[in-house]
């Protein structure tokens, strides 16, 4: 008698455990159907978005690169004959297709909106200091090109074609009206977001709709304070994003905290995302968030410039790409 119930009561085990293992095991079929991007496929009419890294630009090698190194003395032998974050690169980048091209601002000694990266003048220009110290008259007697070389020295071929060609934003606004612009902020305080939101007022609110901010925590929120609208980016907009999109994403919820941002990922993070590549990107873009893909490990962000480097990108891949050389890319993407 005794071991007829505990057979039973053995067998009740095993049902209850198989009708466990049964719930878990479609709970995790649900979960995967739910966010598989290979189910979802890409989305139907959508093409990759070029975003052209300070128009076309000089490339260099990303080994060993540190905060301080000055990537003008690294380029590779030059291909094209454009400088960054000038009017010609940027005309050359849209000529070549770019979706959106990005320009770094900082602000001059008397106030004017400079696009310039470095946070010093000596590595890519004839000057010293920085933008901050000098008046932008100061700033457009400069070269440019005066410290690119891509043989340690020996030559510098864009050496006397810089003078004069840094622009303000002001002025890459007037040359390309009808097309988007991302605008990095590249010092980390409330004045240069301030006087870049002055900018903005002035701007009518379609345009202001083409407008991308991205930058330091201070600088941005300086900007979205005064243009909610704007789509913007930041280290701590981006953390938190994925954060709270770690823990509801797999509903296919997109929280808050990721709505009308911009998302620069290397690809490597995208294996956390939920949705991966192509849901998570639909979702995104769902919310008004571009999701843009840079090559790299994080630390130091590398575009994708070369044949080679498209070969990288996920399968069926829809979101915006971070490249120097979209003149290389565009014809491969959009055959």
């Amino acid at each position: 008698m005794r071991t007829d119930n505990n057979s039973g009561t053995r067998r009740r085990r095993l049902r209850r455990g198989a009708v466990a293992l049964t719930v878990v095991m479609l709970l995790v079929i649900g979960l995967y159907l739910r966010n598989s991007s290979v189910i979802a496929g890409p989305e139907r009419g959508q093409r990759p978005f070029l975003l052209a890294h300070r128009g076309v630009a000089q490339t260099f090698d990303l080994a060993g690169v540190t905060a301080d190194t000055c990537t003008a003395r690294l380029i590779h032998p030059p291909q094209v004959p454009y400088l960054e974050n000038t009017l010609p690169s940027l005309k050359a980048a849209f000529d070549a297709g770019a979706d959106a091209a990005e320009i770094d601002v900082q602000l001059t000694r008397d106030g004017q909106l400079a696009v310039f990266h470095d946070a010093t003048l000596d590595c890519r220009t004839d000057g010293t200091g920085t933008v901050g110290e000098h008046t932008l008259e100061e700033l457009r007697r400069l070269d440019v090109g005066y410290g690119y070389t891509s043989d340690g020295g020996a030559t510098y071929p864009f050496r006397g074609k810089g003078i004069g060609l840094l622009p303000t934003v002001p002025e890459v606004f007037a040359a390309f009206p009808g097309q988007e612009l991302k605008l990095d902020l590249k010092r980390d305080n409330a004045a240069d977001g301030d006087a870049l939101a002055a900018f903005l007022a002035t701007l009518p609110t379609d345009r202001l709709a083409t407008v991308t901010v991205t930058g330091g925590d201070a600088a941005v929120a300086a900007v979205e304070r005064r243009f909610p609208q704007i789509r913007a980016s930041s280290r701590t907009i981006i953390k938190n994003c994925l954060i709270a999109y770690a823990g509801s994403g797999w509903t296919g919820h997109v929280p808050a905290s990721c709505r009308h941002r911009e998302l620069t990922l290397p690809a490597r993070y995208g294996k956390w995302l939920w949705g991966w590549p192509n849901l998570f990107v639909a979702r995104m873009r769902g919310v008004d968030t571009r999701v843009v893909l840079v090559r790299g490990e994080g630390d130091w962000s590398a575009g994708y410039d070369t044949a080679a480097d498209v070969t990288e990108l996920p399968d069926g891949y829809t979101g915006a790409i971070w490249t120097n050389r979209v003149d290389v890319v565009a014809p491969l993407l959009r055959p």
